[in-house]
């Protein structure tokens, strides 16, 4: 389900700053972004960049996008971030998140004309330049890209009212993996 975001008066910054935050993220060449761990999803065509990963700074990262480094330093809770992009035809499948202490938030960046969406239980919407929505991600959801051109969002999660870090969730051990690689981190 989509989630009132009127509830969350932090988000009018990453609103202000999108232009800013878009600029950086196109900005990063294409090989700095990978594959999400979890191919079984969405098969080829989803890739991101990460900022932050389960609580992890993902500081060089960081470092190469200080504006958009800077909003998410505005977001109370935030647990993950970075930067989503699905290619055209790409389609997630329907799937549920299993972190149950976080909503998850998409800020767009490039959003192509056509057929490119979101689905959170039984609503869908269109992504927007500029435009930010916050969903459960433990609903049911899946997001498709049959417009010509790749669809980017800023995608973040932050914890919920009344939650804490001590409360996330485990990870599956390939996401676990896959942090742990891109944070140099051992056991993020």
């Amino acid at each position: 389900m989509f989630i009132d975001d009127s509830q969350f008066p932090f988000l009018a910054d990453l609103r202000r700053a999108w232009p800013d935050i878009r600029a950086e993220c196109l900005a990063l060449s294409d090989e700095s972004f990978e594959p999400w761990v979890q191919r079984e999803m969405y098969g080829t065509g989803w890739s991101v960049y990460g900022l932050v990963a389960f609580g992890t700074r993902i500081d060089a990262a960081l470092a190469g996008c200080p504006r958009t480094a800077d909003a998410l330093s505005r977001v109370p809770g935030l647990t993950t971030a970075g930067f989503s992009r699905m290619v055209p035809g790409t389609h997630i499948k329907p799937h549920q998140g299993w972190v149950t202490t976080v909503y998850r938030a998409h800020l767009g960046l490039v959003v192509p004309e056509g057929e490119c969406a979101l689905r959170v239980g039984s609503q869908t919407r269109p992504w927007q330049e500029g435009g930010l929505f916050v969903f459960d991600d433990t609903v049911e959801h899946e997001a498709w890209n049959y417009s010509e051109d790749t669809r980017t969002v800023l995608l973040f999660d932050f914890l919920r009212p009344g939650r804490t870090m001590d409360e996330l969730d485990d990870l599956p051990p390939e996401v676990a993996a896959a942090v742990q690689r891109r944070s140099g981190s051992p056991g993020a």
